[in-house]
């Protein structure tokens, strides 16, 4: 069920959660503090390390008519989308790396290698998911607007079908995101503006286009110098990279927002929230899996995404190290900190697809709801909001304001908030 309330779902006082958030404060000021050359080092070193594969790839796909260098190529172009994606891309837009002052590696700058323009994502990502994570009619990204995924999301009989749209999803999930920021059912009432229509629609021609070319006609052709007969399997083996990151990428954020523990709220709980209070339900909306260390760089460290959700613009390699700290303090609050073997999280992820592809009366839980939880008779009638109806929040790093602050006074400490 949702939360309303998370103060009276955890049953901790005012004092103690803005204790907690003092704090999470006081771990993220000593973060910022001790920023240096061994960051700067990391991320140019995974820059490095990417670029290399991806050139290797290309250059392995001239061969790409014999069967081992296909398969070489192919591996090593996925690889290379991957870590674009997932330890780069992500974490450069989330304004991690923005304290370096590199321009070439600058939230403001930096343009991925996938089908959404960096613009769009920022919007969608940066502001409405981190915001209002796991808000019900809020958080655009519970379901991606096609899966319902809490038993307060009206269920219609159009959700049968979720097992079959949950992998078209996986299957062309950069594609699905690359129009998650248009708002289709805004669209379809006609409420878009239709000047923004206009130019998101343009951005995403324009990339769509880009990527498109790159990867289906122009690095093809370039393989035909050395023969004809290497065109065809490099665009397969560009496809089957594009679709082991899809793949992946659907994964690994699913695995962090979907599995049990991680927790939906109602929009109530965003009145008069504060800095604290936004810190707890990220806490209570997020889930971690365990691994080694490669597997933790190759998903972007989003293994630790209930580090990554307190503090989505701090360097994604301390999130190991910050984990040790955010566990005991959710030890010490008696707050719960999901976490399990990336196999079990993505297992409970599915089972929750298919089991509300049903009615609730199929999947309705006999136990009684808690403090502060909603029961399953609330019902979202709609899945989106626009900006003007969330409550007014900071969109990128920056004071903490909610619509009951006099003139957007702050709310709490800079940071955090993105």
């Amino acid at each position: 069920m949702a939360i309303s309330d998370v103060k009276e779902y955890t049953h901790l006082t005012t004092e103690e959660v803005d204790q907690l958030g003092r704090e999470l404060d006081a771990l993220r000021a000593e973060v910022e503090e001790s920023r240096g050359a061994d960051d700067a080092a990391y991320i140019n070193r995974i820059i490095t390390i990417q670029r290399r594969l991806a050139v290797a790839g290309r250059i392995t796909l001239f061969a790409s008519r014999w069967r081992p260098a296909w398969v070489a190529g192919a591996a090593m172009l996925g690889v290379a989308k991957i870590l674009e994606n997932m330890e780069i891309g992500h974490n450069v837009m989330h304004g991690q790396w923005d304290w370096m002052n590199d321009p070439e590696i600058h939230s403001s700058t930096w343009e991925w290698d996938t089908a959404q323009p960096a613009e769009q994502w920022k919007h969608s990502h940066n502001y409405v998911h981190h915001q209002f994570t796991n808000v019900l009619g809020h958080d655009n990204d519970i379901g991606y607007g096609i899966l319902r995924m809490a038993h307060e999301q009206r269920w219609h009989p159009a959700n049968l079908g979720q097992p079959v749209y949950n992998a078209l999803l996986a299957t062309l999930f950069q594609w699905g995101v690359a129009l998650h920021d248009l708002d289709l059912e805004a669209i379809r009432k006609r409420e878009k503006d239709p000047k923004v229509l206009a130019k998101q629609l343009a951005q995403i021609k324009r990339k769509i286009s880009r990527q498109i070319g790159k990867d289906y006609v122009f690095f093809p052709l370039l393989t035909a110098a050395t023969g004809p007969a290497n065109v065809v399997p490099t665009i397969t083996a560009n496809a089957t990279a594009n679709l082991a990151r899809n793949l992946w990428s659907y994964m690994i954020i699913f695995c962090g927002h979907f599995p049990d523990g991680a927790l939906h709220f109602t929009e109530e709980e965003l009145e008069d929230e504060t800095r604290a209070e936004w810190y707890l339900r990220q806490m209570l909306g997020s889930a971690n899996f365990e691994g080694g260390r490669l597997l933790h760089v190759m998903s972007g460290q989003l293994g630790y995404q209930i580090e990554h959700h307190l503090f989505p613009d701090l360097p994604s390699n301390r999130y190991a190290q910050m984990s040790v700290r955010v566990r005991e303090l959710a030890a010490k609050y008696d707050i719960p900190y999901t976490t399990g073997p990336l196999h079990r999280q993505y297992g409970q992820a599915l089972r929750t697809i298919m089991k509300l592809s049903l009615p609730n009366r199929f999947t309705a839980t006999d136990q009684p709801a808690q403090p502060g939880q909603a029961t399953a008779d609330t019902q979202v009638e709609r899945g989106r909001r626009t900006d003007a109806e969330r409550p007014t929040r900071s969109a990128q790093t920056g004071d903490w304001y909610s619509r009951s602050s006099s003139g957007g006074s702050s709310r709490g400490s800079s940071g955090g908030a993105s």
